[in-house]
């Protein structure tokens, strides 16, 4: 049985787009939607009740936003099965609970709660740092979000902390439809003893082959499963967050990994994670790679 694409939605402008994207992630991918809507009414005493129903007000609201959430699913595709619930939870520990029986976890990029002017909620941010399964924050222009350009992005890194992110992002591009475009960041190192025998030229040359080599090796054996899917590989000079954040202008998915630690705990994003959720131009995707 297909694991359902779960959405955390909360009301807010951010989570209705997430709605949105979701919907068509899932009817992609044949799934089921489950909607989920975090709320502590239960745990407030002396909530004011609702004048219409003598319920606290608090769980007439969240109830309502889970089932117009809901609804809003069903009006942009009647053939995705969907579904709204709300559960007595705070938000990230609803998200990161549910991640253990989702296809991915799909959120805003900021929530109702959040401080004007922040460049992602805390919760988004949270989840994808820590959930074991995919986590995609909807950012970005609506041309980005639409799939307006036909595109997929992934981020090549170490094989150690990228061979899901890479068979994910073939994933989508397949569902798609669309092409891959992949690119691995490169730069000379500080100091390489073994670039004192080599012209300026030459030293260029090397370091990008190196980059490329690893490039084609990481694509090897997810293009021979994917063969469909029309791949553009890229090896470019320059920062990694830099570079993806420029390819993320006209995507319609950013695909990177993070390393999950066995018995680390806390945030576990990397800093090219952390800067493309707060700054890329299309919904990013953040896929867990076990060490």
């Amino acid at each position: 049985m297909e694991l359902p694409l779960v959405v955390g939605v909360d009301g807010s402008d951010s989570s209705l787009e997430a709605v949105d994207w979701a919907v068509d992630e899932a009817a992609r991918h044949g799934l089921a939607l489950r909607l989920v809507h975090a709320s502590l009414w239960e745990r407030y005493e002396g909530g004011r009740p609702s004048f219409s129903t003598g319920r606290p007000a608090e769980e007439v609201m969240a109830e309502h936003i889970a089932a117009s959430c809901a609804e809003r699913a069903r009006l942009r595709n009647p053939e995705v099965k969907s579904s709204g619930e709300v559960l007595p939870d705070d938000a990230v520990s609803t998200l990161l609970h549910a991640a253990h029986e989702s296809f991915a976890l799909v959120t805003g990029s900021r929530g109702r709660g959040e401080v004007a002017g922040m460049l992602l909620g805390s919760v988004s941010l949270t989840v994808a740092a820590r959930a074991v399964c995919p986590v995609v924050v909807v950012r970005g222009g609506e041309r980005n979000r639409q799939g307006s350009f036909g595109r997929v992005v992934v981020g090549v890194g170490d094989a150690s902390e990228g061979s899901a992110a890479v068979r994910f992002a073939f994933g989508e591009a397949e569902s798609r439809g669309c092409a891959l475009h992949a690119v691995r960041a490169w730069r000379r190192p500080a100091h390489d003893p073994a670039d004192d025998y080599l012209a300026a030229d030459e030293v260029v040359g090397v370091h990008e082959e190196r980059a490329s080599t690893r490039l084609a090796d990481a694509l090897r054996h997810p293009a021979r499963d994917h063969p469909r899917v029309d791949v553009h590989r890229q090896a470019i000079h320059g920062a990694a967050h830099r570079v993806l954040l420029d390819a993320s202008a006209d995507a319609d998915l950013l695909v990177v990994g993070a390393l999950r630690r066995h018995g680390h705990f806390g945030l576990q994003l990397g800093r090219i994670a952390h800067a493309l959720l707060h700054h890329s131009a299309c919904p990013v995707a953040v896929v867990p790679q076990r060490a």
